[in-house]
């Protein structure tokens, strides 16, 4: 991973590149992470895997996070990878929750790196984050007709049978 001045480095690079798209920098429990404005995650992404020196091919992973009661309430991290040198690098776009019956949104990585399709379908599923132009945003690990968000942190807690082979009978509407 870039040590603190590295990544320091890189921010520059970046806000020469893309102005106003790197809202800050932290390195904690020995990961950089580059802040980045939300509309401009894609073009962030798009430098670190592109530009020479820097060369992040692999998406290693894309997570959800809930900062209630912080605002910006919601977080996408895209942890990204450079092979050749084995070293990585933290992406967070931070996203405000927009209230009501509106869903945060942010623009799909997949085009860039189709690991993301997955990983991106999981965080809508537990978050309720949208991704603009992602080829099958569907819940992916629970029922089409779940209701709420289950990974929120207002999300209430419990009240869901848990169904077992010796009383599936008993339990209305298991199969549905």
């Amino acid at each position: 991973m870039p040590d603190a001045p590295g990544l320091e480095l890189i921010a520059g690079e970046l806000r020469e590149a893309h102005p106003e798209s790197v809202l800050g920098t932290y390195h904690e429990h020995g990961q950089a992470c580059l802040i980045v404005e939300p509309e401009q995650v894609l073009a962030v992404l798009t430098w670190l895997r592109n530009t020479p020196g820097q060369e992040y091919h692999f998406l290693s992973s894309l997570h959800g996070v809930d900062y209630l009661p912080a605002t910006p309430r919601f977080g996408v991290h895209y942890e990204l990878l450079n092979r050749d040198r084995v070293e990585r690098i933290r992406v967070r776009a931070a996203l405000n929750d927009p209230g009501g019956d509106e869903l945060p949104e942010l623009e799909s990585c997949v085009e860039l790196f189709p690991t993301a399709e997955f990983h991106e379908r999981e965080v809508y599923d537990f978050f309720g984050i949208v991704f603009r132009g992602h080829p099958d945003l569907r819940r992916i690990l629970m029922p089409e007709v779940y209701v709420g968000w289950p990974q929120r942190r207002d999300f209430p807690i419990g009240g869901e049978p848990v169904i077992f082979t010796h009383d599936e009978r008993q339990v209305p509407g298991w199969s549905r």
